[in-house]
């Protein structure tokens, strides 16, 4: 895809026609335009591969059952998303100059020489990765359970019912109780006479008899869903400053002594910067710090710190409002480096909330499930954005109108962006006590079964 995209930009036959000088630009031709399009359909399957299984392709790779492999786990989360951060905002600095003031060819040849260089390494270390075996369709065992579970509905579960409990078949999985939470589900793992083969005690008839591991693996899902709501509504509050910091970087002084000027699109990254130094600090100094203090290995835990993301992201919002607020009431222009407090505490929100999301669907979903759960991020994000789109859609109709300004003009000086920055604030405040009565029923995954007790309980978050 990224070979494609490259010839795209550099072969004059996949190119548009030069624009005369004094007539319109005519279009481009579909023979030229297919393999721009062609090449960005393997970008997406490409990325739609990529990102949901290499996060837990590397947790695969350490020993959780021993104290060494779970403290160099937790490092790997922030380290991960470390290097993804500093990738990332390569690419929003260096990459994006290198294109528009250098040569496009050069500017995607680059990531292009990157991607080869990354396969190359990939497959040479192949020989060292743990593989873990497919364990079967996902989807096919969480229906299982519903259906079991309706089918068996009118059994009643005894303390003399016979509970089909087999071992896991992979020494990686980890080992679940059974649960009185969703206590409908337990039915399904009723054994009834002809469900079990008797030469190796295995389910015969997978329609009507699960395993109490399938169960409460389903039951993990079904508890995650409330948080993984809070992160929707998380990534909505942070999309808004990446909507509207380039507007108001355009209405500030953005020159950096008398000849360079920061370009509007390149203010977002502060954001990367900041998170990128933070998360560094956060491995190294904090969590050593809290693990002292807590007797966690994570140094808190994983809802405490995506909560601790939350009130960030609405302390930014915050800060946010207040410099809006300070840009229109100034007669001089203010200057750029004024937006660099929100964006900074937004970055260290990032460190918390974000990479602890990675981490807990990470650590929280089943393990054969962990693709699932690398997706839910980006579905975050998806989903963040649409809901920002109609957030802004309703503000302007709603605060617009009527020969009224709405708080979102395009001209910002007309506008009262600030209000909408304290609107986002409320809401992410909202969130953020939604956030805690989740994280108050909430109980992690295994962690009567793995001697996690106080420090492990949803109430403690």
């Amino acid at each position: 895809g990224i070979v494609m995209l490259t010839l795209s930009a550099s072969l004059p036959q996949l190119r548009p026609p030069k624009c005369p000088e004094t007539d319109r630009c005519p279009s481009p031709s579909p023979s030229r335009l297919a393999p721009l399009y062609f090449s960005m359909a393997l970008l997406i399957a490409g990325a739609a591969g990529i990102r949901p299984c290499s996060l837990p392709f590397g947790v695969d790779q350490f020993d959780r059952s021993t104290r060494h492999g779970r403290q160099s786990l937790n490092s790997f989360y922030n380290w991960y998303y470390f290097s993804s951060c500093l990738a990332l905002f390569f690419s929003m600095t260096f990459l994006v100059y290198i294109q528009n003031s250098i040569s496009w060819p050069i500017g995607f040849g680059i990531p292009a020489a990157l991607m080869l260089l990354a396969v190359i390494l990939f497959f040479l270390g192949t020989p060292l990765y743990t593989h873990v075996v497919p364990q079967g369709s996902i989807f096919s065992g969480i229906a299982q359970v519903f259906v079991a579970a309706f089918r068996k509905r009118r059994l009643r579960l005894s303390s003399t019912a016979l509970l089909h409990n087999p071992p896991p078949r992979h020494g990686l999985i980890t080992k679940l109780p059974p649960t009185p939470k969703f206590r409908f589900l337990n039915n399904a793992a009723i054994e009834l006479p002809g469900e079990v083969r008797i030469e190796d005690g295995s389910c015969a008839r997978p329609w009507r008899l699960c395993s109490v591991q399938q169960i409460e693996e389903v039951k993990c899902l079904i508890s995650i869903t409330p948080i993984w709501i809070s992160g929707v509504l998380f990534f909505t509050v942070l999309s808004q400053q990446w909507t509207f910091i380039v507007l108001q970087s355009m209405k500030m002084d953005r020159h950096i002594g008398p000849r360079f000027a920061i370009p509007p699109a390149a203010v977002s990254p502060f954001n990367l910067l900041a998170l990128s130094i933070f998360l560094p600090i956060y491995d190294r100094i904090l969590v050593p710090f809290l693990r002292r203090v807590t007797k966690l290995e994570q140094g808190i835990t994983l809802l405490q710190r995506q909560g601790t993301g939350l009130l960030l992201s609405v302390l930014s919002m915050v800060l946010a409002g207040l410099v809006e607020w300070r840009r229109r009431e100034r007669k001089t222009m203010m200057s750029v480096l004024w937006l660099s407090p929100q964006l900074t505490v937004m970055g260290v929100s990032e460190a918390f909330n974000y990479v602890g999301q990675i981490e807990f669907y990470n650590r929280e979903f089943p393990e054969h499930l962990l693709t699932m759960g690398g997706s839910l991020v980006f579905l975050c994000l998806a989903g963040a954005s649409y809901l920002s789109l109609f957030l802004v859609s309703v503000v302007r109709k709603v605060t617009g109108g009527e020969g009224r300004r709405s708080w979102l003009e395009d001209d910002l000086d007309q506008g009262r962006l600030d209000y909408y920055y304290y609107l986002i604030a409320v809401l992410g405040m909202l969130n953020f006590l939604y956030f805690l009565v989740c994280a108050k029923f909430y109980q992690y995954k295994g962690a009567m079964a793995e001697g996690e007790e106080d420090g492990e309980e949803g109430g403690e978050a």
